[in-house]
């Protein structure tokens, strides 16, 4: 059965997730907690990011449990809307050298919340591709968890995480 089941089926292309996650912040004061290096800093990027999330900016991100500086572009930034940003991927992972990430911000409850989506895309549909793909879509679920936390409550969940 399974021979005729895979035989019909479609090759799988590049590889893309979604996570997603609620904030009980206007999407406005979200955007900014994501955008603003400062913030970034607070709950995510454990080593500090530098440039605020716009085209044209200076970007690039340190994470202290994977040690070295990460140059981000900035692709799209549309306040409180939507950010898109490409980065590096692990070599060997696509065919591009970099991935996508989308992030979304949209109101719900009469904007007194946020539903936050990160997308990230552009994965090649191989071993190395999925590795790579699952161990981002980890880190995208974490900083939703974590951005939660410091948005409400002024939490830091990934101090002392990580080292």
């Amino acid at each position: 059965m399974s021979e005729n089941h895979t035989a019909g089926a479609a090759a799988l292309g590049a590889l893309s997730f979604t996570v997603s996650g609620r904030i009980a912040r206007p999407p406005a004061e979200v955007y900014e907690a994501v955008a603003d290096p400062e913030q970034l800093s607070r709950y995510f990027t454990t080593a500090g990011a530098r440039g605020r999330l716009e085209p044209g900016a200076g970007v690039s991100w340190d994470f202290a449990d994977f040690p070295g500086r990460f140059p981000v572009t900035v692709v799209e930034a549309t306040p409180p809307e939507r950010i898109v940003i490409e980065w590096d991927a692990a070599p060997g992972a696509n065919d591009t050298g970099t991935t996508r990430t989308t992030f979304t911000f949209a109101p719900i409850d009469d904007g007194a919340r946020t539903l936050v989506t990160i997308t990230e895309e552009s994965w090649n549909a191989t071993e190395l591709g999925a590795k790579h793909a699952f161990g981002n879509c980890e880190g995208w679920t974490g900083m939703l968890a974590a951005m939660k936390a410091w948005v409400e409550h002024g939490i830091n969940l990934r101090e002392g995480f990580y080292a």
